[in-house]
């Protein structure tokens, strides 16, 4: 095949990674700002790119989304990527669209292991990288030590000679502005916008080469139906054409492209025609998902599909079996889970979804709790009701022996916090490999964990450090199984009956531990209505009214004093539980729940299993 010899200059494809809380969309928002891409009587928003609900609720990003803008007669295609772990698949796929990156990294907290994380992948892609110092107003920046940390972390990721030769722009993503020396404030992006065009190599190809686009996103219109988001790499695709649809399974087959858009701020526009390093969405071809190429009919070269990483978390995800199951929700049936189940497969390349010997549960593995846990909150607001097990890790036999995924976990805490986050290490079984003093009264620590040690780790490592520590991990490949981890040491008070909670019932339980519930609360039997100060399962009548006597009582005029219930979200909830536990998922409430409702059927389960354990 001979060299792709002609670039095309007026378009530049770049992706924006970084840890999460860095700043990236911010940056976005200010280059959109600048460029024009709003309309005069548009309403501005924080984080315009941040469109979905939970986006906006989580202040995070999950979805990678691309926008573009004009500067100096060229095009700039931006990928902005989410910045957690447990979105990783999105990075991975934002990195197939793009010809360089900006890394940005926070002027105060440095490069953390989602920095590590993304920036490898993009020195794997061998792609070119401009470091982005961001938030450089902080009054705890301390910029030099920051890239003298990046520098380190580029020669740790191994990176090739051109690549450590990065070129570095200082910004305040708040303010819209961007320098390249530190003596000269900086006034608008310019700076950043002019070195990204320098840095970032202009799209190129072969005129000789038939037609090649890779699907690396979908959408959906209204109007249209699915939206395949695709890189042309070589050729053009115009709209009307016939294209060879190459699926993954091998087959080719001929589609029309019914209708095409090109990206314009934060708008598609349509267009007669897409050529080489253009990112267009195609209408009219129902059944593409992410990973297959469109070619020419005459001459189908498939590219080579979208390779991430394996997912390490896995929750079962059932039916709901309790009492008050299409009270709230629409949607309840094994077929319709399934169903959304795997349409969430076609659009989300780094969830699987595994069948389990019950026709009405499913096994969901992702990244992390979190995506998990989006997932879930998608499905609830979408008319779902369901129920979800405890997160377990997705482990793998290695020369006969289980493994088990770790992760790579950096902590920092006010130094009177150093005792207490060690020791909940300690009993997760993670292994200290560094600690550094800034000297600020601040102490990092960077652990290796096991995966499973951090499922609930986050709650109790905020309430521990008062909600002062910030810890951050990321997948670090795998170890031998390091043996049984009991987390959570306390027990759970289970109802025993159907009714509705009262004030009276909560007073007397009160000292037994932290309920989950309020007077006027609906509960049944078998539901985990709070948190039993001791280790072992507690069965309580909460629904228990007090009895009346014609006798006066002499503490009657006395107020009782309830304390008031602990309400969990869905991630607290998931991380909460114990295996014999799950959590009932409707579009109005979150309920903790035994799998087994049946008291005697649960302590016989138990006996079953003590038997199982004793031979050992």
């Amino acid at each position: 095949m001979p060299d792709a010899s002609t670039t095309r200059d007026d378009l530049r494809n770049v992706a924006i990674i970084a840890h999460v809380d860095h700043g990236k969309t911010t940056l976005v928002d200010a280059m959109l700002r600048q460029a024009g891409a709003f309309a005069a009587h548009a309403e501005l928003t924080d984080r315009v790119m941040d469109s979905m609900d939970q986006e906006r609720e989580r202040g995070i990003t999950i979805l990678a989304k691309n926008t573009a803008i004009n500067y100096d007669g060229v095009k700039l295609n931006i990928i902005d990527t989410p910045g957690h772990a447990d979105f990783g698949g999105e990075v991975e796929r934002g990195l197939t669209m793009v010809d360089g990156v900006l890394l940005l990294v926070d002027a105060s907290e440095g490069p953390l292991p989602q920095t590590r994380f993304v920036l490898r992948k993009a020195l794997d892609a061998k792609l070119p990288v401009v470091l982005v110092v961001n938030k450089i107003d902080r009054e705890d920046a301390r910029i030099d030590e920051v890239v003298h940390e990046v520098e380190e972390l580029f020669l740790d990721l191994d990176a090739a000679e051109d690549q450590l030769d990065f070129p570095i722009v200082y910004t305040n993503g708040r303010a819209g502005t961007a320098t390249t020396d530190l003596s000269v404030p900086g006034e608008n992006l310019k700076p950043l916008l002019d070195l990204l065009l320098e840095t970032v190599k202009a799209p190129t190809f072969d005129p000789e080469h038939p037609a090649q686009a890779l699907v690396t996103n979908l959408d959906a219109d209204p109007y249209l139906g699915r939206l395949a988001i695709c890189r042309v790499r070589q050729g053009t695709i115009r709209k009307g054409s016939q294209v060879a649809w190459c699926r993954t399974d091998g087959t080719i087959t001929n589609a029309k492209v019914s209708e095409l858009l090109l990206t314009d701020g934060l708008t598609r526009v349509p267009a007669d025609e897409a050529g080489p390093g253009d990112i267009c969405a195609i209408a009219g071809i129902e059944e593409v998902t992410i990973g297959e190429t469109l070619a020419d009919p005459a001459d189908p070269r498939p590219l080579p599909v979208i390779s991430v990483d394996e997912p390490s978390i896995g929750v079962t995800l059932a039916t709901s079996t309790s009492p008050f199951a299409g009270r709230d929700g629409s949607k309840l049936t094994a077929r319709q889970i399934q169903s959304r189940l795997d349409q969430e497969l076609i659009g989300n390349v780094s969830i699987r979804v595994v069948p389990t010997e019950r026709p009405d549960q499913w096994e969901v593995q992702g990244r992390g709790e979190l995506q998990l846990a989006v997932l879930v909150e998608t499905m609830r607001r979408e008319g779902f009701e369901l129920c979800v097990g405890q997160p377990r890790v997705v482990t793998r036999e290695v020369d006969g022996q289980v493994h088990e995924p770790m992760e790579r976990m950096t902590i920092d805490v006010p130094e009177e916090w150093v005792g207490s986050v060690t020791q909940i290490l300690v009993i997760r079984k993670g292994r200290m490999e560094q600690m550094t003093n800034h000297g600020t009264g601040w102490v990092r620590m960077d652990y290796r964990v096991p995966a499973r040690g951090l499922i609930g780790f986050r709650t109790e490592f905020l309430t521990e450090t008062r909600g002062t520590g910030i810890a951050h991990s990321v997948s670090d490949g795998y170890e031998p199984w390091h043996g049984e981890l009991r987390t959570r040491p306390t027990g759970a008070l289970v109802a025993d009956r159907t009714g509705a909670v009262t004030g009276f019932a909560c007073f007397q339980l009160q000292d037994r531990g932290q309920l989950f519930v309020s007077p006027g609360d609906e509960v049944y039997g078998g539901m985990v209505v709070g948190e039993n100060a001791r280790s072992e399962d507690l069965d309580v009548n909460i629904v228990r009214e007090k009895h009346l006597t014609n006798m006066r009582s002499s503490t009657a005029d006395e107020l009782e004093r309830l304390i008031p219930a602990r309400r969990l979200s869905l991630d607290q909830a998931m991380e909460w539980l114990r295996e014999d536990e799950c959590v009932e998922v409707t579009p109005e409430a979150i309920r903790i729940r035994k799998w087994e409702l049946d008291p005697n059927e649960r302590v016989k389960a138990q006996r079953r299993a003590k038997a199982g354990a004793a031979p050992k």
